[in-house]
Parts: structure tokens; C-alpha cells; sequence
């Protein structure tokens, strides 16, 4: 989350997924205002991730309209404001006005 706000990111906000998902156990999502700003939030917050001893996999960088990192238990989402409308990730899993996820919306 400091890696993020350092970087600018913009609407941080962190879903615990612990007891929701077994894919991590929290999920991020936050926003830059271009593909550039995208691009260069995800590659800096990698680069800390793997300097605090951690692993970072990168997804949707080519484009940077959603960047995807995989941090092992945390997951990031970065997306433009547009993309980030769109797939509305928030509603998906049901997050609430304070930025906790209720339980997920069932397809």
C-alpha cells in the first residue's frame, strides 16, 4: 500500500479474501490516470516486492490498461479509470463503502 501510494496510485482500495478465496488473501485494486503511469506504478512495485525478499508475477503490462501482479498472497489490480469501470472488480466481489469485500457475488 505505501509502494502505491508513493507511486501515485490512485482509489487504493484492499479486499481481505481470507475465509473468500484460496487464491491469495488480499486482493488490491488501485488506478493510474494513463497506460504510462500503469506501467511504471506495477514494474516499481514489483522491483520492492522482489527486493524484500518476495515473488512478483506480471500480467498485462504489453498494454498496461489492467496490470496484473501476483505477489503470492496479495494480488494487485492496476487499471486506467475507464478499464477499471468496466470490469468493476469492486462489485464483484462486494465490496462495501468502508472497502471490505462481503461475500462473493455468485455468477
Amino acid at each position: 500500500m505505501k509502494s502505491l501510494d508513493d507511486d501515485q496510485a490512485q482509489d487504493v482500495i484492499s479486499i481481505p479474501l481470507d475465509g473468500k478465496s484460496n487464491i491469495a488473501d488480499h486482493m488490491v485494486i488501485a488506478e493510474g490516470r494513463s497506460t504510462r503511469q500503469v506501467a511504471s506504478i506495477a514494474q516499481k512495485l514489483a522491483e520492492r516486492v522482489k527486493q524484500s525478499g518476495g515473488t512478483a508475477r506480471i500480467e498485462g503490462l504489453a498494454n498496461a490498461d489492467w496490470v496484473l501482479i501476483d505477489a503470492g498472497d496479495v494480488i494487485v489490480h492496476l487499471f486506467r479509470p475507464e478499464v477499471r469501470s468496466f470490469y468493476n472488480l469492486e462489485r464483484m466481489w462486494a465490496v462495501d463503502e468502508e472497502g471490505d469485500a462481503a461475500d462473493a457475488v455468485e455468477a
